[in-house]
């Protein structure tokens, strides 16, 4: 039997920023819709505008009422927006703000009923997008709120063929960081991306490099103990829960010496320590993933750059990128629940004697993250 394409739901962003440019660009190679099966909650006049202002390839759009309805080999879009939303290219506008909300919101409700399969977000002004539903830093913690029941925490990882980093702490002021981190905090992220690796990008046993918070490891608690208190604990009890980690490493020296290509995934303490390095590493072909919940979200590492919106500046590599990404954990993911769904049990039989003891213990993909 034909493999069923997988269905994309596609959000629109901050319509002033350059996310149609990096939409429209992409979906110009007719190839691209054989992949999978695109759905844009969006406005076809808005698209339509984007195209003819920046001088785009024309892109043959499928408008459709439901998310059923999609064609394939098509690239689908839902007017979601009302069609005199007015467009102010490299603006910040309430009225952007509240156009990415509705395509946000519609393209969520379409993944909880299970009429799409993924989430590709294209970027959004954080704070334009703020209303009475949406009150968070950003598309983590908001798609946490929507999917994270029963304890579910998302984890944010940057990633792209040879790196992935996650964090500890996200959005939060500098000043809060040290006070954020905790043993329980770590151990917490450290399983979530260690399951994530395993299911996600089908890594059997991954190694993750944990950093420091404090210059040089803390040098032996000369320019602060954080390491000594909390980190290294933390490391510990994870290791007791099946995760390999090693550290924790000074976030200068670890990139400096390009360390992170002997590990599957890097754990950092904070947003800047991080995302500064990864981005200048892996910026064109960036992919920003929200692992740890239930459904597959990604978008482009990049944000609405309104600096360059209607120019006909921005590559659209980070977004396509970010197409392939989910693909490939949606993947990845099937296999992974359909290899674990009913594990043989491992049985041990004492053969020193005629009484056989039988011991069946539980596979250790079976407990919670």
């Amino acid at each position: 039997m034909e493999e069923r394409l997988i269905k994309v739901g596609i959000t629109h962003g901050d319509i002033n920023g350059i996310g149609y440019e990096v939409i429209l660009k992409t979906f110009s190679d007719a190839r691209v819709a054989e992949l999978c099966t695109p759905v844009i909650y969006g406005s076809s006049k808005i698209a339509a505008y984007h195209r003819k202002a920046l001088e785009l390839p024309p892109v043959n759009m499928n408008i459709i009422t439901k998310a059923e309805e999609a064609g394939v080999n098509r690239v689908n879009i839902i007017n979601c927006v009302d069609d005199e939303t007015k467009v102010e290219l490299a603006q910040s506008t309430a009225v952007a703000g509240e156009a990415a909300f509705k395509s946000l919101e519609a393209a969520v409700m379409d993944l909880k009923r299970g009429v799409v399969d993924v989430l590709l977000t294209a970027p959004i002004n954080k704070h334009n997008i703020q209303n009475d539903d949406f009150h968070f830093p950003g598309h983590t913690e908001y798609l946490e709120e929507c999917f994270g029941g029963l304890g579910k925490k998302a984890l944010m990882i940057l990633m792209n063929d040879t790196l992935r980093v996650a964090l500890v702490t996200g959005h939060i002021p500098l000043s809060k960081v040290s006070s954020s981190i905790t043993q329980e905090d770590i151990v917490s992220k450290l399983r979530i991306f260690n399951q994530s690796l395993k299911q996600d990008f089908g890594i059997v046993k991954p190694r993750i490099a944990v950093l420091s918070l404090n210059p040089h490891a803390g040098d032996a608690g000369l320019l602060g103990n954080e390491e000594e208190t909390i980190i290294i604990p933390a490391m510990q009890e994870a290791e007791k829960r099946g995760v390999m980690s090693f550290g924790p490493y000074a976030a200068d020296g670890f990139f400096g010496s390009c360390m992170y290509d002997k590990f599957d995934g890097v754990l950092a303490m904070y947003h800047d320590q991080g995302l500064a390095p990864f981005k200048t590493l892996a910026m064109e072909d960036g992919v920003n993933y929200t692992a740890g919940l239930p459904i597959i979200r990604t978008s482009p590492a990049h944000g609405t750059a309104y600096d360059i919106a209607g120019q006909n500046l921005a590559s659209e590599e980070s977004f396509r990128q970010a197409l392939y990404v989910a693909l490939d954990i949606y993947r990845n993911r099937i296999r992974y629940f359909e290899a674990t769904a009913n594990p043989l049990r491992k049985q041990y039989f004492d053969k020193g004697g005629d009484n056989e003891k039988l011991d069946l213990t539980k596979d250790e993909e079976s407990g919670d993250i």
